[in-house]
């Protein structure tokens, strides 16, 4: 069952082939540098590796316009490249997932430039079109002022077709059977080449319904059972991390209430209101936040993250918490995208500081659920707040203190690497932190490392226990007949709480310090206390150290579940 369900205490890595190493010197990143990578991705203990798009594309937007499906970018390498790397990857224990991309192409894809030019043409009915513009053209927008319409008339086509996205980005009209089994097709050989899963991309634009008398889109859930089928007849450990950001009661709709469609999810809802919480050191809305999300199935798995390539989305959160975060993170104009969210990165919205940058991440990796990490972020990249949009994210990885970071030896990378300043590669480099045992990127090699020894956040049920400060959170996990314990303090002064651990007998009265020798015993009255200092964390098993002799392997908690259910 555990190796079966891998993702389920794994640990994510995602990055852009074209940011990671540049090995051809013409300054766009390949699979001959990924693959010469990999060592220090197995180094780091990460299990799984995420790709950005690699495929054909024009590159209007970093490779999410895709114009062919089945090949490489020759920017990249080749299918041979890709598939070297993913043979190299297989011998180090790590896994490929790579970005799904089918709710549009680029306006460049032979399909859609015969569908424009022939109307008989079976790539006709692969888009959506209408004769006249529809009436509401101008809303439903993913990118708000920068996108001013959901439909654009084509000369060639006579005729308007309908883009979710950027006008380059027309989408596929996915009720499309023919489309459908396209994209299974797409899935299976990507499959054979070595890929355990997808990260799919806009997940309820693929599923919606789309068409100009399309006023409100509906879901077609069954789609998404049909993806699965297909991914476990080929590869039966395969799996689907769904970008949905949907709102709570419509979680158990995408992972499957028999757990038959999504594998995995990231956790918008918790991820939103987490930056609430680092921004005013009230856990209240996060921890109202997880128990929203609590309900999932059995083989279901939340992906919990910090930051991604897109900008911070604070679209779920009320006004004034948002402006809140705003005023924490990003309280200049040009730090916000969308009127909806952040494009920095998570080392100068917390000013560079490690102590916030170890609490951040030490509750990514103790939210229920899978943490993924991107590429730069374990040694604190900084962001290019002059490049557009959400490019001042992405800039390549900073390795070394040679010229361009030790990223390519061409005088014009893709993106420029960040040079001189707080987040010049000449102070942030990955060569510089390994040399210093007190680094960014050398705590979170041992944070990695321990994560991987508390199964129980990956597998087990959480429980929130309370405490009189809202900026102190206390979690606590079971599985197995195994516990550990959580606390984190949000504040920047030090707290004193008093707690319970909530396991009976003496095996509840005392907590190990998994990371320090902060260690814990009980009172007399059965609780806990501990003065925790300004953005402080610990990490608790309880009992002590022989949790293995204690594991029950039968999960005893969830066949009481499952007979109450039954009866």
């Amino acid at each position: 069952m555990i190796s079966d369900l891998w993702y389920k205490n794994a640990v994510i890595y995602c990055l852009s082939v074209e940011t990671f190493m540049d090995a051809n010197g013409d300054g766009v990143g390949d699979f001959e540098g990924l693959t010469r990578r990999l060592d220090y991705l197995q180094g780091l203990g990460v299990t799984a590796v995420w790709l950005m798009p690699f495929q054909v594309s024009p590159q209007r937007d970093d490779g999410y316009d895709v114009s062919d499906y089945y090949a490489v970018d020759p920017r990249y390498g080749t299918l041979g490249d890709f598939v070297e790397f993913t043979h190299a990857a297989k011998q180090r224990g790590l896994r490929v997932l790579i970005d799904l991309v089918v709710n549009h192409t680029s306006i460049d894809h032979p399909w859609f430039q015969e569908a424009r030019r022939d109307p008989g043409s079976k790539y006709r009915d692969w888009y959506v079109w209408s004769k006249k513009k529809p009436k509401n053209a101008n809303e439903g927008m993913v990118f708000p002022g920068v996108q001013k319409t959901t439909w654009t008339y084509d000369d060639a086509a006579q005729a308007y077709y309908f883009h979710r996205f950027y006008d380059h980005q027309p989408d596929l009209d996915t009720s499309n059977p023919a489309v459908q089994a396209e994209i299974l097709k797409i899935m299976g050989f990507w499959i054979q080449l070595g890929v355990s899963g997808f990260r799919m991309d806009a997940v309820p634009f693929v599923i919606g319904t789309k068409g100009a008398d399309v006023t409100t889109s509906t879901e077609q859930f069954d789609m998404l059972r049909t993806f699965r089928e297909f991914m476990q007849w080929r590869q039966g450990d395969s799996i689907v991390l769904a970008e949905a950001n949907v709102l709570p009661e419509t979680d158990m709709d995408y992972f499957g209430r028999d757990g038959d469609r999504m594998h995995m999810m990231f956790n918008f809802q918790v991820n939103q209101n987490l930056f609430y919480a680092l921004a005013s050191a009230d856990t209240r809305p996060l921890v109202k936040a997880m128990k929203a999300t609590k309900q999932r199935p059995a083989t279901g798995q939340w992906g919990q993250f910090l930051r991604n390539h897109d900008e911070l989305d604070l679209g779920r959160l009320e006004e004034d918490q948002r402006e809140a975060v705003f005023a924490a993170f990003g309280p200049e104009k040009h730090m916000q995208l969308y009127d909806r969210g952040i494009r920095r990165r998570l080392a100068p919205m917390l000013g560079g500081d490690q102590r916030r940058l170890e609490l951040a991440y030490s509750l990514q990796f103790t939210l229920p659920g899978t943490p993924v990490i991107r590429y730069g972020d374990e040694i604190g990249m900084g962001d290019d707040l002059d490049l557009p949009e959400r490019n001042c994210a992405r800039t390549p990885m900073q390795w070394s203190t040679e010229p361009n970071g030790g990223f390519t030896k061409s005088d014009k990378p893709v993106l420029p690497v960040i040079s001189g300043g707080p987040w010049g590669y000449e102070h942030v480099n990955a060569a510089t932190q390994r040399r210093d045992p007190e680094s960014l990127l050398n705590w979170t090699e041992r944070i990695i490392r321990m994560r991987k020894e508390v199964p129980e956040v990956g597998w087990g049920d959480f429980t929130v226990i309370t405490t009189r400060d809202p900026a102190v959170l206390v979690m606590r996990y079971d599985w197995h007949d195994n516990a550990v314990l959580f606390v984190h303090n949000f504040a920047d002064t030090p707290r004193e709480v008093a707690f319970a651990t909530g396991i009976a007998g003496e095996h509840g009265r005392r907590l190990v310090d998994l990371l320090g020798d902060d260690h814990l015993a009980c009172e007399e009255d059965g609780k806990h206390r501990l003065v925790i200092e300004g953005y402080g964390y610990r990490w608790y098993r309880v009992g002590g150290l022989d949790y293995l002799l204690r594991r029950n392997e039968i999960d005893v908690a969830a066949i009481r579940v499952s007979n109450h259910r039954s009866k």
